[in-house]
């Protein structure tokens, strides 16, 4: 039976007092407040963070090893988004999911993925329509329906996507958004459907449309799309309808911090500590409906115990009334996952990569991706190529370098085109994290190095790889292609060591890999690239490479 006295952190009666808080049976039986002579351990207790939309998948770890991951960091639950390996491995890949979550130290909740295939402009591995949708949102174990990323869907009325939304709506269950960029009369009638969250927002002016169109706005902050400095604001209009998101958080970051960085950054911008942690711990339990415990009589005694109010050191963090973790340690064993997969064996040549020119010897005006460090919307500008063979080769001068897409689930022609903004002078990178279809897609100067990069991934069945000076390195993502069954420290090394590797030749981008594994999603802006080819998002609807 636990006894705990701190100072209390009551963020309902927005007040902080010493209290003595005893735990029986996984409950809390009761918050004494202590005397002023009453003796008291150092600390502040509080309900502990809930991460409201994330994809464990992109923290390259199964759900095991992320939650012992995000529990040394005060994290007592997850909102957790499986559509990277529903995309992948369909139903087989959730029920996967559901399993590893069962194990797991910390409540990770999911959602049913309403966009497999996020479009149908890409090939992906699985396919989940209304039916579908709708069967596995009568399983009590899936709390809600993921992102609906096909916002002209719901605006033009589709009947697939709708059916998803009315699926949803009879049972009960939240529907998240994902509606990037969408303002005004457009996001009101996006929020009109039943969408309730979004956490693509990268103003504050966009977040202010859809908080008052009532949606409720997360503050993301993860390892490539980063919008906490731009929307932070959105904690003194909105308090309740703010939460904390990492979205896709790598694993060399997820070691470093969870929400709770998120919570100290928003503090020493100046929100009132109790709006702040309003949107870490209560706002996403009560939206969801989730069984965690926020520091009352009668709760499941989940929380946790940190330094102070302004770092949020985190100290220990409980769950069910058992101590999880301590001083940065998480006191769960490691336990090594399955490892599911899909992918098929290839091996391409270089001249696979030829991308024509049509004749004649003038420059040719090719249409080209502007590749943004830290954002997920991408660019576009045009590029002049002079032919060489008849063939358009990466101008490495003018940092315009050559982009495929491999499909990894049935024989096809890799898709081409040309991008800016990786300044590699040397070599290329490539992955099979790609979102969503998760395809393998690689970056190189030339097209002998972009193909050495896809066979390494493919021979790996999933992986990363960087090659360049006649070397090649290596991590290998048995799980679905886009996780790994090693440690999260093992990860995070070999994950820093390809990024360093990728800056050595030439990368100045800060993630280079997740930059890259975002250049095929084509529901963010402007210009993507999908294994059937170009692709304008603004549009929806495929562009051609060659403008002139």
């Amino acid at each position: 039976m636990p006894i705990l006295r701190h100072q209390i952190v009551d963020i309902h009666d927005r007040q902080v007092f010493p209290a003595e808080v005893e735990v029986e049976d996984g409950l809390i039986k009761s918050i004494r407040p202590l005397g002023n002579d009453e003796p008291i351990d150092p600390g502040h207790l509080l309900p502990g963070f809930v991460d409201a939309h994330v994809h464990v998948e992109s923290s390259m770890l199964p759900p095991t090893e992320f939650a012992r991951v995000a529990v040394r960091h005060g994290t007592v639950a997850t909102v957790s988004d499986p559509h990277e390996i529903a995309n992948v491995l369909g139903e087989e890949g959730l029920e996967f999911m559901l399993e590893e979550a069962a194990r797991s130290c910390i409540p990770i909740h999911f959602g049913v993925p309403s966009c497999v295939p996020a479009t149908e402009f890409e090939t992906s591995g699985a396919r989940l329509d209304a039916a579908a949708v709708g069967r596995l949102l009568a399983d009590d174990r899936f709390r809600y329906l993921s992102e609906v990323m096909n916002w002209p869907g719901v605006l033009q009325d589709d009947p697939e996507v709708m059916a998803k939304i009315a699926a949803a709506k009879r049972l009960g269950k939240p529907i998240d958004g994902h509606a990037p960029g969408l303002r005004g009369e457009d996001a009101k009638r996006y929020a009109a459907a039943g969408i309730t969250t979004d956490h693509e927002c990268v103003t504050i002016e966009e977040a202010r449309d859809k908080a008052e169109a009532g949606m409720n706005i997360l503050i993301r902050e993860g390892s490539a799309a980063r919008n906490l400095e731009a929307i932070w604001p959105i904690l003194l209009e909105f308090p309740h309808l703010a939460m904390f998101s990492t979205d896709d958080a790598h694993p060399e970051d997820l070691l470093r911090g969870h929400i709770d960085r998120s919570v100290a950054r928003c503090v020493a911008h100046g929100v009132e500590v109790f709006d702040v942690l309003r949107a870490a711990c209560i706002n996403p339990v009560e939206h969801y409906g989730l069984p965690t415990g926020l520091l009352r009589v009668g709760d499941r005694a989940d929380f946790i115990v940190v330094d102070d109010l302004v770092d949020f050191r985190v100290r220990q963090t409980w769950i069910g009334g058992t101590l999880i973790a301590r001083d940065g340690e998480c006191l769960v064993p490691a336990d090594r996952s399955a490892t599911p997969n899909r992918f098929r064996k290839a091996r391409f040549a270089p001249a696979d990569f030829t991308i024509a020119a049509g004749g004649g010897t003038d420059p040719v005006e090719v249409l080209t991706i502007l590749a943004n460090d830290g954002d997920l919307i991408t660019g576009e500008t045009t590029t002049f190529l002079k032919p060489q063979s008849d063939m358009l080769e990466p101008n490495v001068e003018e940092d315009t370098l050559l982009l495929a897409v491999c499909n990894r689930y049935q024989p096809a022609p890799p898709a081409l085109a040309f991008i800016r903004g990786f300044k590699l002078r040397n070599g290329a990178i490539a992955t099979s994290i790609a979102h969503d279809s998760h395809q393998v897609i690689a970056v190189g100067t030339t097209r002998g190095a972009v193909c050495a990069a896809v066979n390494t991934v493919f021979e790996l069945q999933g992986g990363l790889a960087v090659v360049g000076e006649g070397r090649t390195d290596t991590l290998a993502l048995p799980i679905a292609g886009l996780m790994s069954d090693q440690p999260a420290e093992e990860v995070a090394a070999a994950y820093e060591r390809l990024t360093t590797t990728a800056k050595y030749l030439g990368s100045d981008l800060r993630a280079p890999f997740m930059t890259l594994s975002f250049m095929a999603l084509l529901v963010i802006p402007s210009l993507k690239l999908s294994d059937l080819g170009l692709f304008d998002a603004r549009l929806f609807q495929f562009a051609a490479i060659r403008t002139t």
